[in-house]
């Protein structure tokens, strides 16, 4: 199933199921926002069908608790990084201010000269917990989307804190759906890629993860209890502007596509802020 969140003209966000052409919407069974859906532990049926046409899809989740990021957790990333592999998880934090949705455009802000791109492979959560065991991750699980942790190098790494530079307003894409785990076998065996106008420039697989999906949540949950709507976003493959030779940084007038088995395309265009 793929919950997403839509919206009919100037109207408020409503969650959906996501169909062949159409979005369920789930409104009329008292869920009014997609974290509802999460937190309700339950499986819906559709509701009214909608042309897909008629809709614009956001965010599938639009305020979630928190937006736990990972860093440097592929292998060759961390070698293009010039960085230790790391022993344990990096750990660090998005602002949910940061959230859009499919087609918006990411923000090139104007104090910073090195915007970069970043597929990633995101975990929802479903139920909460505490010091979960990583054998028992599958319980905790809702569901997975894709992310774009978009970055600004040279504020990111003016410090030894990267909230910041990563927390612009539209540095955070998301989306088309948060597809739920019954869709995808394993979590670990999916392609990610990256393209830019057409140019591939990140390529790999969830297998290359340092750190799986069990790993993060037993890490995470030893030291903060996990919630229901929580993100867990796994790091991002070699391929990255900052890596490159020369470097390469987003641009205006750009669209960054990233596409993981099962779970869609993200796409965003880009413009430099006014």
């Amino acid at each position: 199933m793929k919950i997403v969140t839509f919206a009919l003209g100037d109207e408020r966000p409503r969650p959906g199921i996501l169909l062949d052409g159409e979005v369920a919407d789930l409104s009329p069974q008292g869920f009014s926002e997609t974290a509802e859906v999460i937190a309700s532990g339950e499986i819906p049926s559709g509701g009214t069908r909608i042309p897909l046409h008629q809709v614009r899809i956001l965010a599938p989740i639009l305020s979630p608790p928190r937006i736990f990021c990972i860093g440097l957790n592929y292998r060759d990333h961390a070698v293009e990084s010039n960085m230790q592999i790391p022993a344990v998880p990096t750990v660090f934090m998005k602002l949910a201010s940061a959230i859009v949705g499919p087609g918006h455009h990411i923000v090139l802000p104007m104090n910073s000269k090195q915007p970069d791109y970043e597929a990633e492979f995101a975990v929802v959560i479903g139920r909460g917990g505490c010091r979960i065991p990583a054998n028992e991750w599958k319980d905790h699980v809702f569901g997975y989307t894709i992310v774009n942790d978009v970055s600004a190098r040279d504020v990111q790494l003016a410090t030894s804190q990267w909230t910041l530079g990563k927390s612009f307003p539209t540095f955070c894409p998301m989306g088309p759906a948060i597809v739920t785990t019954d869709e995808i076998a394993d979590p670990h065996a999916l392609d990610i890629r990256l393209e830019i106008d057409g140019e591939e420039l990140q390529h790999s697989n969830t297998r290359e993860l340092i750190f799986g999906v069990p790993e993060l949540i037993e890490y995470i949950s030893s030291i903060t209890p996990l919630q229901p709507g929580d993100i867990i976003s796994t790091g991002t493959p070699a391929g990255v502007g900052l890596g490159r030779k020369p470097q390469r940084w987003l641009k205006p007038n750009e669209t960054v596509t990233i596409e993981i088995t099962g779970l869609g395309k993200l796409s965003n265009p880009t413009v430099a802020e006014q």
